[in-house]
């Protein structure tokens, strides 16, 4: 069903002439039967469908898609220099793509500053730079075709792995997030101070051991000999060609899911131990066996994991039995990132509390008064409290500086515009935790930042006239930086725009409230009503997009499909703002990426023909202006349904009727020859 005939009447012959509908059903439905049979365990069954999926022409057309048109890193070139391919040679890439040729072109090796490393000090300053903020990644990016051919497996491999992954491992999953990973810490200590294990893996893509991760794969030998070709290519840095003989090169579309795989089966080992352990309740009975595995937590989202429970004797096995797991794949814990702590009390001079993907983790002593209780009723005087680590507060900061500091002689709606984005971005990411007096005291900073900016524009100019022009007061919320036209959303204002007005009892004081995943579930399990609504109440996910798809039933208006995780959502103006389309949400509707780049070249021609029609009417409006001031400066006079011209100057002459044609005329005719004088 999935394959086109081979004679040349059925080859498509152009790249928008693909029934995209038609290939993301079928190849969602071959996802779909692989991630049932290894839920099942036929290995056989799973086997024959990737091989079909592999062969499928709408499998390898979705593959140059995503690669070449939804990627957000798809301008990126590899060491052949392709940034980018037309219509044409997409469609030639889908007919000469084979994804298992045992080959594999070098890597190109780019190197980015880590995360909040290596960022320029503010106002110039000058100052030494330390090892830790010179400290970059590697990225190794492959080529063109290379890219397609990875995605085409991983389309395969995902799937297979989707149902065998454990069900607390977050990080480079679809369906799963960030706060998915929070929303479980939370879970495991809001009844409960516990001791934790926050580790970080050292160079994880880096270290990975190629012959256990090919072991752990265990795939045909086909698609074998394909990813250790991909593991095993050389890397080109600069002019240099280097061999890889460990690790997972950054960069590519399947290196995060063999991270993943290859990071496979810690939980499973933890919770295995755990059960071995000779534990008792409270009351000194014997703890049964699901109890033990309740008590310890493990959280990880790609390299960064947790480890929770509340004896720290547990802890410190836990951490070496870690360690001896990791070494197994030639990896280790990094020693200055991996520490011990209470999430209550100090321990070992360690303050409480741990950082966890950009927020601080910790429980604090409450009042008398303030305390709640536990399930079985009893009082505890904690509370825990998830928010913005300061580190992260201060790099948000300090970004927004950078800009208004660099938009000093910009407009105020192009310093609108950049400063939205950010602000809208950062708190949609932190509004599910404690974030409200921290939001309101970014945005009393941002407050001075920008009245030093108004200040720099108008040295000579008092306040009374800066205030009225960058500052007003629209509805209720005064001092709003606006220009009339677009408004600077605040912090708190966006947060208080998204949040939920339904609160969980004893959870009054964190935010917003987010549903975690369900523990089994997956995107290729086929439950489209589950995955549609999370996909609108996604953390990332701007209010705008939120509301257009909650009106769209989930589904994209140009080609039907259900919109999924992996898929890039665009706005599109459904009459083009060139055409007369306005910006209200009656005009707007949300599409796929590459379903907005179709409706933007069908747009075309209503822009011209709009443009066109534009340019006669400002024709025909000129001439009636031009008509107009004509007949405002001399008089006129219908005769005969004709007007007729009377000059102002000469007031007595009398104009003659208009002459009927070729009988009588107005003016003498001229003698000529051969004319008689009677």
């Amino acid at each position: 069903m999935s394959k086109l005939p081979h004679d040349r009447k059925s080859k498509i012959e152009y790249w928008q002439d693909i029934p995209w509908k038609r290939a993301e059903k079928v190849v969602f439905s071959l996802q779909r039967r692989i991630y049932q049979a290894s839920q099942r365990g036929d290995v056989k069954a799973i086997r024959r469908l990737q091989k079909l999926l592999l062969r499928s022409f709408f499998a390898k057309a979705i593959a140059v898609r995503r690669v070449t048109q939804d990627n957000q890193g798809k301008k990126t070139a590899g060491i052949d220099g392709i940034k980018s391919l037309n219509p044409k040679q997409r469609l030639e890439l889908v007919y000469t793509l084979n994804p298992l040729t045992g080959k594999a072109k070098s890597v190109r090796r780019v190197w980015i500053p880590k995360p909040g490393k290596g960022s320029r000090p503010l106002g110039g300053s000058l100052r030494v730079r330390t090892h830790q903020e010179d400290e970059k990644r590697p990225l190794g990016i492959p080529t063109m075709e290379d890219r397609a051919r990875q995605c085409l497996v991983k389309l395969a491999l995902e799937p297979e792995w989707e149902a065998r992954f454990e069900p607390n491992s977050y990080g480079f999953r679809p369906g799963r997030s960030c706060q998915d990973a929070i929303e479980a810490i939370f879970n495991a200590l809001r009844y409960k101070t516990a001791y934790v294990i926050d580790a970080d893996i050292a160079k994880c893509f880096d270290k990975i051991n190629h012959n256990i991760l090919l072991k752990k794969l265990n795939t045909f030998p086909a698609m074998r000999r394909q990813i250790k070709a991909w593991l095993t290519s050389e890397i080109k840095d600069g002019f240099e060609l280097f061999p890889s003989k460990e690790g997972t090169p950054q960069g590519g579309v399947i290196s995060p899911l063999l991270a993943n795989i290859a990071l496979h089966g810690l939980e499973k080992c933890l919770k295995t131990w755990i059960r071995g352990k000779t534990l008792r309740y409270p009351n000194g009975r014997t703890m049964a066996l699901k109890h033990r595995e309740q008590t310890l937590g493990v959280i990880r989202y790609a390299d960064d994991f947790v480890i929770i429970h509340k004896d720290i004797e547990i802890i410190k096995e836990a951490k070496e039995i870690t360690k001896t797991w990791l070494s197994n794949l030639g990896l280790e814990l990094k020693p200055e990132k991996t520490r011990i702590c209470h999430t209550f009390n100090w321990h070992e001079k360690e303050k409480p509390g741990f950082d966890f993907l950009g927020f601080n983790i910790r429980h604090y002593k409450t009042g008398r008064h303030h305390a709640n209780k536990t399930t079985k009723g009893e009082i505890k005087p904690y509370t825990l409290h998830i928010k913005p680590t300061k580190e992260a507060c201060l790099k948000h900061y300090r970004e927004i500086s950078l800009i208004i500091d660099r938009l000093k002689a910009a407009k105020q709606e192009v310093l609108i515009s950049k400063l939205n984005s950010i602000i809208r971005g950062w708190s949609n990411y932190y509004r599910y935790s404690v974030c409200s007096e921290i939001f309101n005291k970014i945005d009393y900073q941002i407050f001075w930042k920008l009245k030093k900016w108004a200040d720099k524009r108008h040295p000579n100019k008092t306040w009374k006239f800066k205030k009225p022009k960058y500052w007003k007061t629209i509805e209720n919320n005064n001092w709003v930086f606006t220009n009339g036209k677009s408004s600077l959303i605040k912090h708190k204002k966006n947060y208080d725009e998204t949040k939920n007005k339904t609160r969980k009892k004893g959870r009054k004081n964190q935010g917003e409230i987010f549903k975690k995943v369900q523990d089994v579930r997956s995107p290729y399990d086929g439950d489209t009503i589950y995955w549609s609504s999370r996909l609108g109440k996604h953390p990332n996910m701007p209010t705008s997009k939120a509301k257009l798809l909650k009106w769209e039933d989930g589904k994209c208006p140009h080609c039907g499909l259900n919109f999924k995780h992996e898929d890039v959502m665009e706005i599109d103006h459904i009459t083009p703002r060139k055409a007369g389309g306005g910006s209200s949400y009656k005009n707007l509707q949300l599409l796929h990426r590459h379903c907005h780049d179709e409706k933007t070249r069908e747009d075309f021609k209503l822009i011209a023909e709009y443009q066109n029609r534009k340019e006669l009417e400002k024709q025909h409006n000129k001439s009636i202006k031009w008509f107009n001031d004509l007949f405002s400066q001399e008089k006129w006079k219908w005769i005969n349904d004709t007007p007729v011209l009377i000059s102002v100057r000469d007031k007595n002459h009398v104009s003659e009727e208009p002459y009927e044609v070729k009988v009588s005329r107005t003016v003498l005719k001229t003698s000529r020859r051969g004319d008689s004088l009677t």
